[in-house]
């Protein structure tokens, strides 16, 4: 009979995709982009300037068909060979599926699809890097970027609880941990359970656990978690 997996468990953020070419979301200041983070990603910001908003998610499309998936993204997709594995991402682009990953949980949208603008159930995949004015939905309302906004609610956070609670592996890749509700998952992981975290800095952490540490950037960092965890596995 053949032996089961062990469920690994990788939380991602923006750290994963910044040697892909991508920026991270609070670079500089709260800005991102050039552009205050409540501009772009807020209700607020959608009804005060539709049309800057759509131009921001549509350039930030643009910019993603020119990056490409680094090897950090390919190792996790790699370990689905010997783990079964779900990554939870903070991350909007879709580098995790074009590196080959199959079960992702996106906590903050995705930038490849559109939602209505007045019922977030309504998910299109986009075949095309714009949305346009008078591009609509099928109750005829604009369509809008995929992405959680601040101050919307985290759809997929009930989802990403429930798999980190029979995670064996818990594995935390380029986040600073310090945005909630998706920081909090780290209580959620079962006591029995390794927790190992890849980042350059030193991140603050309000958990009392072992953590294993890797201070490396998330290529770096994934060669060393891969060589650990498959002598220990």
């Amino acid at each position: 009979m053949e032996k089961s997996k062990k469920k690994l468990v990788a939380f991602t953020g923006a750290g994963i995709s910044a040697e892909s070419g991508i920026n991270t979301f609070r670079d500089s200041g709260g800005l991102w982009e050039g552009h205050d983070v409540m501009e772009v990603a807020s209700q607020e910001g959608w009804k005060r300037n539709p049309l800057l908003v759509q131009g921001f998610y549509n350039q930030r499309r643009k910019q993603l068909l020119d990056c490409q998936p680094n090897e950090a993204h390919e190792i996790l997709a790699e370990l689905e060979q010997h783990f079964d594995v779900t990554i939870i991402t903070q991350n909007v682009d879709d580098l995790h599926e074009r590196a080959g990953s199959t079960a992702i949980i996106h906590l903050h949208g995705e930038l490849s699809k559109a939602q209505s603008s007045i019922d977030s159930n309504l998910v299109y995949k986009l075949s095309t890097w714009e949305i346009k004015e008078g591009d609509l939905c099928e109750m005829g309302s604009q369509l809008r970027p995929h992405i959680v906004w601040f101050g919307e609610q985290v759809a997929m956070m009930d989802d990403a609880i429930k798999v980190t609670e029979h995670a064996d592996i818990f594995l935390v890749i380029g986040t600073s941990l310090q945005v909630y509700p998706a920081a909090g998952l780290l209580n959620h992981v079962p006591a029995s359970s390794n927790i190992y975290l890849i980042d350059p800095s030193n991140p603050t952490m309000d958990v009392e656990r072992k953590i294993t540490f890797f201070k490396n950037a998330a290529t770096v960092g994934m060669r060393n978690f891969k060589t650990l965890i498959q002598k220990e596995s």
